[in-house]
């Protein structure tokens, strides 16, 4: 066999993969400038950051089902076709003549509904820890990457959501009429927006093809960019919030042992004010470590580990698929995706009805609340006026109040989606789960 040289150099397996399995200090902190791929990490990383208690990797897991949704997507792609007379029957062929590709669907479907619940605990984590607020390094912008991942959760619950006409079936065409229907009452842009949603004023083709093309290339192009950004922003902040907590110990603890403030780095003493250089730690090596392997290997723990989660459910949970969509027969009850569930319930809550005056909940509890309760989520960071003591920190006291009022919040959403889900019969009535439902004849 021939030799490969470049520029005089023989290649060799050492020389291509050195990156991933560095033999010294220099090596570890040359892969990081040298891989393209590893470009995404600091050369060190504190211990606290790698620990699975504080930021219990949700970020990690949420990226590994978006790549498994995009390699899965891609191939449910050249075998779906997008078109009202044949959807339902690609999406049919798929389920039951392509070899695997029930399984394929389901974990395509399975990791959206996933990515969807990982999305929302990581958002919970990074508020109850405090993380969005600015720590103690110079140039911080930790709130606008809070903003960044509210866009995302929206962005991701649009993205499930487009992907849910697909199948073309009686569970896709009424989960989306509820939920365009609920968009139609938006003040003033309601109409608009779902006729741009739709292509028109019918589910049809117009509206199945601006679906399609919105949850296989725009909104995933998006995805990918803002996650990049959050990412690259992380990295511009001075890494975990964690960090900040511990360099504010540190200080604490050189105050109280009167030693002369110092500012440390990794290249030695340096004067002069950048997040690199006040969030550094004084005795590195008791709190970092290199970030090849040891970051390198926890990742790929927890990819694995989310890939064989997905793997595993999708044998068992499958991919539903009803009867074809039929826009002449509504089903009782017409429910929209489990994620909008909580809004549909708060719509039969605030739909009030007083003599000849109807109060439209549609308004109020599918546009109003949830509106107010976005905006404050993404304007919260500036609201919150604790301490830089309570950044990075789980359940830190000073944020005790906030952080109760939120996880309340947390749960009465998910109250109302166990409710619409269990609870909710023929005409929207309320059936405990043990309670049989009323046989009704289908609307036509």
């Amino acid at each position: 066999m021939a030799e490969v040289k470049v520029n005089g150099k023989k290649l060799t397996k050492r020389s291509l993969f050195w990156t991933w399995a560095p033999r010294s200090e220099k090596e570890a902190g040359d892969s990081i400038v040298r891989n393209l791929l590893l470009h995404w990490f600091p050369a060190k990383v504190t211990l606290k950051s790698l620990s699975w208690g504080y930021s219990l990797w949700l970020g990690t897991i949420t990226a590994t089902l978006f790549l498994i949704l995009t390699l899965t997507g891609v191939v449910l792609m050249f075998l779906y076709v997008p078109s009202v007379e044949r959807a339902y029957q690609s999406v049919k062929d798929i389920e039951y003549v392509v070899s695997f590709g029930w399984f394929i669907r389901a974990m395509h479907r399975n990791s959206a509904h996933l990515m969807v619940a990982f999305v929302f605990l990581h958002m919970v984590r990074v508020f109850l820890t405090g993380a969005y607020k600015n720590g103690i390094g110079v140039g911080q912008n930790r709130p606008l990457n809070w903003i960044v991942g509210v866009i995302l959760l929206l962005i991701t619950l649009f993205l499930s959501f487009t992907g849910y006409l697909l199948p073309w079936d009686q569970l896709a065409f009424w989960a989306i009429t509820v939920g365009t229907n609920i968009a139609k009452n938006a003040p003033i842009v309601g109409e608009w927006i779902r006729f741009v949603l739709l292509g028109g004023h019918e589910i049809e083709q117009n509206a199945l093809i601006r679906f399609y093309v919105l949850h296989c290339f725009f909104l995933p192009a998006a995805v990918l960019i803002l996650f990049s950004y959050h990412m690259w922003r992380i990295r511009k902040d001075g890494g975990l919030a964690c960090v900040d907590n511990l360099v504010l110990s540190q200080k604490k603890e050189k105050v109280k042992d009167g030693m002369k403030s110092k500012t440390y780095s990794l290249l030695g003493l340096t004067a002069g004010r950048t997040v690199q250089v006040e969030t550094s730690l004084i005795d590195e090596e008791k709190y970092t470590v290199n970030s090849v392997p040891f970051l390198i290997r926890r990742i790929g723990l927890v990819m694995l580990g989310t890939f064989v989660f997905v793997v595993l459910i999708s044998l068992f949970i499958h991919a539903p698929l009803e009867e074809p969509a039929n826009p002449n027969v509504t089903p009782n009850p017409a429910k929209a995706p489990w994620y909008f569930l909580w809004l549909q319930e708060l719509v039969a809550i605030t739909t009030i009805r007083i003599g000849g005056f109807v109060l439209n909940g549609a308004l109020v509890g599918g546009i109003l609340i949830p509106g107010i309760l976005v905006i404050l989520l993404a304007i919260w960071p500036y609201l919150d006026k604790s301490s830089n003591l309570s950044t990075g920190v789980w359940f830190s006291k000073e944020r005790m109040r906030q952080n109760i009022v939120f996880l309340v919040l947390c749960f009465l959403v998910i109250v109302l989606i166990i409710i619409g889900t269990y609870m909710r019969g023929p005409n929207w009535e309320f059936y405990f789960p043990w309670e049989p439902w009323p046989q009704l004849p289908k609307k036509f």
